[in-house]
């Protein structure tokens, strides 16, 4: 007697959010109208068939052997940097990010630099024909016999050829084009995407082959699927940037390996993704000369420090309730800080629009930026030309005051590399400053001391 369970269930087409009933508003991402009922799912026995040990057995923590070689540098130092030195043996990681950004190139630049070093690897292509592939890699450069491809999108058919081949890196593009026989969803449905990565995890952690899968992105920008997803995998990665833009940024949100602050920049070139060493100086390339409401900060993404160039443009406003618009740096941030300058230092700014952007296509969100944005702001009302070589960087609190920020010592070292001669900097972190490095540093303790 067949021990199958059929049950009808609905989900967001958005975020992947399940629902015994169909809901008008999803409670995940709050989208209207976007659950539509499921094929029916079948929850066979056989899919809960899993990769074990041929012996499995307790170990004491102390007794567990660790390679000598815990981790396979991808020599691409940009990605070795966010994924926290490199790719950890048996790990499982998803890279997220919209439809054409670079994910695909990225992950075929890893296999040619792991293949390059004697490592086997696989590529498993279930949305472009192995033509398709070779054309793309054909631009990278030469591969090896060692790097291996298969275009298939059965996963029962993938594990059988990752069980006998035993790679030690395995790419799955996409994760969305994988299904299961076992599961009667069909591809790319939340029943689907949950038990192929569950497959994936296990062969990851039993044969010890680290394994990268691809995930379609929603409108919003998350993974498409059910949000359990990224607690499966070990390792989240999100492209980050404009497509039609040269540069893109990997961010990581989650890791279990090491720093989930740390980004890497690359430029889309023809050979490929390019790494940006100094991504800073990237930044601050083409920034416009004795243009008021330029200001460059600084922010700081794990360990590194990045300088960027903050733009302001505030205007009175021809309508009777001004507007706010801003890019790359949250909208309820400017408005509070907006606040603060009126109620604190007299700003008139309640009739006026202001229009923020972080230029570089960067999304920021480390306090650190307000007085940046302060001064960018003073700098376009008052129509005043900041110096270009002053760097910016400090809290600031709702009574105008300056509040210090971590690392304040890294991001001055940093500006004097990139040629600033000025450095404006909260008062209150004096202390930790050990070397001015030949800048000139002009510390405030309130927004009332700026003299713009």
């Amino acid at each position: 007697m067949s021990k199958e369970k059929i049950k009808t269930v609905f989900f967001c087409k958005e975020c992947g959010y399940e629902s015994p009933k169909w809901m008008g508003q999803c409670p995940a991402c709050k989208a209207w109208n976007s659950f539509k009922e499921g094929e029916e799912v079948t929850a066979s026995r056989n899919t809960s068939k899993r990769m074990r040990p041929e012996n499995p057995v307790i170990i004491p923590v102390s007794k567990v052997e660790i390679k000598k070689e815990d981790k396979i540098k991808t020599n691409i130092g940009e990605l070795d940097r966010v994924l926290g030195g490199g790719i950890v043996w048996g790990s499982l990681t998803l890279i997220g990010g919209d439809p054409g950004i670079g994910k695909s190139t990225l992950l075929l630049q890893v296999c040619k630099s792991i293949g390059d070093a004697g490592k086997n690897v696989l590529y498993v292509s279930g949305e472009e024909s192995a033509a398709q592939i070779k054309l793309r890699a054909d631009r990278i450069g030469e591969f090896k016999e060692n790097v291996q491809l298969f275009c298939e999108t059965c996963l029962d058919d993938v594990r059988k050829v990752i069980e006998e081949a035993k790679p030690d890196v395995v790419v799955i593009d996409s994760i969305q084009t994988m299904f299961l026989e076992d599961v009667a969803s069909a591809p790319g449905s939340v029943s689907q995407v949950r038990e192929a990565t569950g497959v994936l995890m296990k062969l990851a952690k039993v044969l010890g082959v680290s394994i990268f899968i691809v995930g379609h992105v929603t409108k919003d920008g998350n993974v498409a699927g059910p949000k359990m997803l990224e607690h499966m995998v070990d390792t989240v990665l999100y492209f980050e940037g404009d497509r039609h833009a040269s540069y893109r940024i990997l961010r990581g949100v989650k890791n279990r390996f090491g720093s989930t602050n740390e980004i890497g920049v690359f430029e889309m070139q023809n050979q490929g993704l390019v790494e940006v060493t100094n991504p800073s100086e990237f930044m601050l390339s083409g920034r416009p000369a004795n243009s008021s409401g330029s200001v460059v900060s600084c922010s700081m993404e794990g360990t590194r420090p990045l300088f960027i160039e903050i733009q302001a443009l505030v205007t009175i406003t021809n309508f009777g309730i001004p507007r706010r618009q801003s890019d790359g740096i949250d909208c309820n941030r400017v408005n509070l800080l907006m606040a603060v300058l009126e109620k604190r230092i007299g700003v008139p700014l309640a009739n006026c629009d202001a229009y923020i952007n972080v230029a570089g296509g960067i999304k920021v969100s480390e306090p650190a930026v307000d007085l940046g944005l302060v001064v960018a702001i003073l700098s376009s009302f008052h129509n005043k030309v900041v110096s270009e070589d002053t760097a910016v960087f400090g809290e600031v609190g709702l009574s105008g005051e300056v509040r210090s920020v971590a690392m304040a010592q890294a991001r001055i070292a940093e500006a004097a590399k990139l040629g600033f001669k000025k450095c404006i900097l909260p008062a209150s972190g004096k202390k930790t400053i050990q070397d001015d490095c030949g800048m000139e540093l002009i510390f405030i303790d309130n927004i009332k001391d700026l003299k713009i």
